[in-house]
């Protein structure tokens, strides 16, 4: 104290020039930590979609048996769609088909459309012939490989004169392969109930599980049936050969045209399947009434016969009648 002062000295140039180059330095440094965090949030942005697969939990742990039993979404309608753009070769077709040839020698002809059928790996599954005097014809029932039967259809027609051609066909794609699939089920369910089965505890599981098993196995073997028949119809294709003799009228000849005479010929036709009709209702009563009408007849006849004798019994007797006595006439006398 002493009348002494005591003075603090001011900053020189040098403190100055210090804090501005620390203040340049911290403006800088969090300019680009800034910079940086923006790089960073940019970055994780960029590289998300790209590992996105990657983050999702249990993806990598998952194994391919489960991975398989799970498809996709979508994988369903994918894999559905090639079975609507199967080519010609690949769809399951059944042909069916009819010729009707007119031909000079039947017996020969059939022996040749049979000849034609079993030369293209196929066989005669049926056989129907009528020869007379008026008329011969054969009706033949040939089952031939799907992939020759226009080529046969040609051969059979070029036997003879060709009246008729019918061909047929039906596309059983979807049905087969919807009986592919309940087939496969049906498999699984059979195979489920088996282990259940080897599983089962007491005499009612047993019992139960054995009824359910059968009934499954039945189902599966319904189905393979199917299978086995759209299997059948798609390789090998029936055609059904009519062979006419010379004489022998063809199926639309048959066929009643319109007019007067075709009027005639139905209403003729008609009225004798009535009288037919009725013969036969007549033909059957008439047992009936002889075993029951005669007895009836004979009754009431025995009946009315003893009633007029006992009629004529109770009759009294007619009283004898005096002659009249004439009448005398009152004269005047004379």
């Amino acid at each position: 104290m002493n009348g002494r002062s005591t003075t603090t000295p001011g900053p020189t140039r040098g403190h100055r020039l210090a804090r501005l180059l620390g203040t340049v330095a911290l403006a800088a440094a969090l300019l680009s930590a800034g910079c940086a965090d923006r790089g960073d949030d940019a970055g994780s942005t960029s590289e998300a979609p790209a590992g996105a697969e990657q983050a999702q939990p249990g993806a990598a742990e998952a194994p391919a048996a489960d991975r398989a039993e799970v498809p996709p979404a979508g994988a369903g309608e994918r894999a559905a769609e090639p079975s609507t753009e199967l080519g010609v070769g690949q769809r399951a077709i059944v042909y069916t088909g009819s010729v009707t040839v007119r031909v000079d020698d039947v017996e020969a002809a059939a022996a040749s459309a049979v000849g034609i059928a079993t030369g293209a790996g196929g066989f005669l599954g049926g056989d129907n012939r009528s020869s007379d005097e008026s008329r011969s014809e054969a009706t033949l029932q040939l089952r031939v490989p799907a992939d020759r039967f226009g080529a046969v259809v040609e051969e059979i027609a070029r036997l003879g004169e060709q009246l008729r051609r019918d061909v047929k066909t039906d596309d059983v794609t979807e049905e087969t392969l919807d009986l592919d699939a309940r087939i496969a089920t049906q498999q699984a369910r059979v195979e489920s109930g088996r282990r259940l089965l080897a599983q089962a505890k007491s005499l009612s599981d047993l019992v139960m599980l054995e009824s359910e098993l059968a009934k499954r196995e039945a189902d599966l073997a319904s189905l393979e049936a199917r299978k086995r028949r759209l299997a059948d119809l798609t390789a090998l294709s029936t055609i059904t050969a009519v062979l006419l003799g010379p004489n022998a009228r063809a199926p639309e000849d048959d066929e009643p045209s319109t007019g007067f005479l075709a009027g005639l010929d139905g209403g003729w036709t008609a009225f004798v399947a009535s009288l037919r009709i009725l013969l036969t209702v007549l033909g059957a009563l008439l047992p009936f009434v002889v075993a029951i009408g005669l007895p009836v007849l004979g009754g009431i006849w025995l009946s009315r016969r003893l009633r007029g004798r006992a009629s004529r019994r109770r009759a009294p007797a007619p009283t004898p009648q005096s002659p009249p006595v004439p009448a005398q006439s009152s004269a005047p006398p004379d």
